[in-house]
């Protein structure tokens, strides 16, 4: 059995699905499609434009994250998982919206192949975050000021701009010694919309590693809860 089919197995008919972007969001919404024409009845939440027009194309029918009060159900990639299931996001290119689905979510399921498996997030060296385009040069700024050299994402000969009409720093890291404090400090600069550390979101990752797959499943009570979830607490 593939990664792929054993993500496709934990979907429940009825489920409400937040579908990432990326190579392994697009093998598991081929395999998503196979199973609606078989007849299980979901809807889903793409995370780019690219997604949604894969996900019409392939017949998945689509909602507005606006209809609805929770996702069940998340799968996306990620660029690293570190043994904690502390995720790096965002070198697709659709990190917000992919941070507000996964903070929306019940489950976030995570599929990589063996290679994204990290002992400490920024082994592989780069961060992205999204700011927008008004505040792109006092980002540049602080961000350097702060000891975290950026560069801004290129499409061809012009800056990449994401759904969300933003621009895309790549920061150039090391290991992040203390993720937290990392994220609070990157999120404290005027302009910066979101950053691609994703922390405590990830509930299952699904590692194909070639001639196997291993599920890792996050330690019970270190989940965040999704974010609709957490208001109501928080109300009551």
């Amino acid at each position: 059995m593939t990664a792929v089919e054993r993500a496709v197995e934990l979907v429940k008919p009825g489920d409400r699905i937040g579908l990432g972007t990326g190579q392994a969001a697009t093998a598991f919404a081929v395999a998503l499609a196979a199973r609606v024409r078989e007849g299980l009845t979901v809807h889903a939440v793409p995370t780019s434009d690219a997604t949604a027009a894969r996900a019409l194309d392939l017949g998945i029918p689509l909602t507005r994250l606006a209809d609805i009060e929770a996702l069940d159900l998340t799968v996306d990639g990620a660029d690293e998982v570190d043994p904690q299931l502390d995720l790096i996001k965002g070198y697709g290119g659709a990190l917000l919206r992919e941070k507000v689905v996964a903070m929306v979510s019940r489950r976030l399921v995570i599929l990589v192949g063996s290679e994204k498996l990290v002992p400490v997030l920024g082994t592989r060296g780069v961060l992205p975050i999204e700011v927008v385009p008004f505040a792109l040069p006092l980002c540049l700024r602080r961000l350097a000021d702060a000891g975290i050299p950026a560069s801004p994402r290129r499409a061809g000969d012009r800056l990449f701009v994401s759904d969300n009409g933003n621009h895309l720093l790549d920061c150039s890291v090391g290991p992040i010694e203390h993720p937290i404090d990392t994220l609070d400090e990157i999120r404290s600069i005027p302009g910066v919309v979101e950053v691609g550390l994703f922390l405590g979101l990830a509930d299952v990752v699904i590692v194909d590693g070639g001639d196997r797959v291993d599920v890792l499943e996050r330690r019970a009570g270190t989940r965040r809860a999704p974010l609709n979830l957490a208001l109501r607490e928080c109300k009551s």
